[in-house]
This record gives structure tokens, sequence and C-alpha cells, in this order.
């Protein structure tokens, strides 16, 4: 091997405030511009890495324009060091290459009050959950996240901004939320602000500077995809650290909305059934997942949901039968048609606990999966 094989980046120093995936798919679409790129890698770096040290790591480097002009030069780097005769895009590329490396940045372990009894009176910590919220707001606010639907303040253009206040009250119908104040927000409130911040949000990709009277950074070319993403992502986190048992639906008809948090082999059959499902039947699965796992879903939508996922395993009934056999296929539909679920009937069974309907939706789910394997199957 030679030299520049030997030496590898070095990753010790950095630690990830983005997901992974986020963070490389980010990475290799700067990667395939073919002009200038440096100042995008820069401001990922800036957002989605902790500190500024991958940063200063990556400006020590020089260009390939650099080695261009001075090809005999050698300089000296710490931390990030890069193996001479690298350029700045080679660097890069390592990074995004080994993103899966690097660490996730974590809260720092409790300090002296938080371990020996500080926070509540009962001298347990308690998590202000919605303060947190309207904090993780504002750090998209100062990153430019929200300048494409509230504008965003110049020295030389001040005059029409658009009211944010109203551009929340046009979505959710509650007027003078903002500024945010988390202490008179009831919980509705609180939900209905999390999924409108959802859809609000949108990452600039480039960023310049104004220096005239200090104005600050200015934002554009905005991709609301990517933003979703990490929003998504942080919020869950600060939901599931704050016991809230509510997340936001990454994928399916309720995308952006809150909804019961499952295991972690329940999310994966959502996202098989939700992703492998043919386009005849993929509407009719998307609308029962979004009746069942809503915030709000009631005993009589987890019913519409079951019996959304009963009619496409009706119309499957004939690959059933042939794949699983006759008895397997009367069990089945048997459950749904005896008790009070699809076609309610005098004769139909209808005291039951919520979570027999828990129980059928997830049976019937997992079936629509087995039978989407068995379509594709058959297909290939």
């Amino acid at each position: 091997m030679g030299d520049d094989a030997a030496v590898s980046l070095d990753l010790s120093n950095y630690e990830l405030l983005w997901p992974t995936k986020l963070f490389v798919s980010e990475g290799e679409r700067i990667l395939r511009i073919t002009g200038s790129w440096e100042d995008q890698a820069k401001w990922l770096l800036t957002e989605a890495l902790v500190g500024t040290t991958a940063v200063a790591d990556f400006e020590e480097i020089p260009s390939h324009r650099d080695q261009a002009d001075d090809p005999w030069s050698s300089t000296a780097r710490r931390y990030g060091t890069a193996p001479q005769g690298k350029d700045q895009r080679d660097w890069f590329a390592e990074l995004i290459q080994r993103a899966g490396e690097l660490r996730h940045a974590v809260a720092p372990r409790p300090y002296w009050p938080q371990r020996h009894g500080g926070g509540s009176p009962d001298g347990h910590t308690t998590r202000d959950v919605r303060g947190d919220f309207a904090r993780l707001v504002g750090e998209f606010w100062e990153t430019g996240y929200l300048a494409e639907a509230f504008g965003e303040y110049c020295v030389d253009d001040y005059d029409h901004l658009p009211d944010a206040a109203e551009v929340i009250e046009r979505r959710l119908g509650i007027p003078d939320l903002w500024p945010l104040s988390p202490d008179a927000w009831d919980e509705d409130t609180f939900y209905g602000l999390v999924e409108v911040f959802h859809d609000l949000v949108s990452r600039p990709r480039k960023r310049w500077f104004h220096t005239y009277s200090g104005c600050g950074w200015h934002h554009l070319e905005f991709h609301n995809g990517p933003a979703r993403i990490l929003y998504r992502w942080r919020v869950n986190q600060l939901l599931r650290e704050g016991g809230i048992e509510y997340e936001l639906a990454a994928e399916g008809e309720d995308r952006g909305r809150l909804v019961a948090v499952t295991d972690d082999a329940r999310s994966d059959l959502v996202h098989r059934a939700l992703s492998d499902s043919p386009p005849d039947t993929a509407a009719g699965v998307r609308h029962a997942i979004a009746l069942f796992r809503g915030r709000d879903a009631s005993p009589e939508s987890k019913r519409s949901a079951i019996f959304n996922l009963g009619r496409i395993l009706e119309e499957r009934r004939a690959l059933i039968n042939a794949e699983l056999g006759k008895r397997d296929e009367g069990a089945l539909f048997e459950i749904a048609n005896r008790f009070d679920l699809r076609h309610r009937r005098a004769d139909q069974l209808g005291e039951y606990d919520e979570a027999f309907l828990d129980w059928i939706f997830w049976w019937y789910l997992g079936t629509v999966e087995l039978t989407n394997r068995l379509i594709a199957s058959r297909s290939a």
C-alpha cells in the first residue's frame, strides 16, 4: 500500500448532531456539484457536527486549486489530519464515506445537582418539554430553517416580512402564537405547534454574510426534505426523553403528524407494509395505518382501519388459500366476521376489550405484508 492508503482521516474529534443517513445524503449531494462547492461543505459541517473543529480542519487542507498552483507545498495538519497529497474534496469525500463511524453527540453526564436530588422539590429532575421545544424551534430559526416561511430581516429590506403569527394562525387557527410562549400552551396547542413547524421548516443549502451595518447571515436555496427529516429526528428525541408516548410519523399518509409510539418490530412492519404494497393497495394501506395510529385514534377509527385491511385481504383470499391453506384462510376471516368489526350484524359479538382491536390490526397488517411478499415472489 502507498502512503495515502496507510494514513486515514482521524474522526475522534468529530461528533454528529444529525442522523447519519441525512448527513451522508447531503454530503453526497455536495460532492456531485461540479462548480464551487466548498462553502456548502463548510455550512454542512457547521450544522451537522459539534463545534468548529471539522470546519477548521477542512480549511487547513489545500484545495485542488491550491495544490495545482504549488504541487510541492507541504502543510502540517492537526486533529483531522489528511494524508499529504489529499485535497479538500478527498478529505470531505472520506468523511462522508466513513460517516457511520462518527459518534453521535449525547447530553453530558448528570452534574452534581442532578445526581444529588436537585431539580424538583421531591428530589427528581423534571423535563420542561414545552420549553425545550421552544428552544429547539429557536435553533431552527437562527440557522435559517424558517426563513422561507417567515422571511428574514435585512437592513436593506425589512418592510415586507410576513407576520409569523399569521402564518401559524392560517394553519392552526389559533392567533398570537409567535413569538413562542410555552407557558401559555395547553396540550392541544403544543401538539399542534409540533406538527405545524414540521411543515414550515426548510433547510437553506447556501448562506452569505451581509457585512453592511452588521446585518449578518442570509440564507437561500431552500429544501424542505432534509429539514423535515432533521426536525422529526430532533423532536422525536425530545418527546422520547420527556416520556411522551407520541412521535412524528416519518412515512405514510400521516407523515409529519403525531402518532402513537410502537416498538421497533411494529415500526419495521409499518415501514415494510407502506413501502412494499403494490400501487393498487398502497392507498388503502396508508389510510388504514393513519386511522389506527393517530394520536386521537378512537375505537371507531381502529375498526375502520381493520375494515380497510380486511378489504385488501378479501381481494387476496384466493392467494391466501393457495399459499397458506383453507384452514388458515378460514381462521383469518372468521374472527373479523364473528366480531363487531366489519359487517355489524345482530349476531356478531361486540363486547370486548380495545386491546382486541390492536391485536387484530397488527395481525391483519402482518398478513398484508406477507401477501405483498408472496405477490412479489410470484411476479419475480
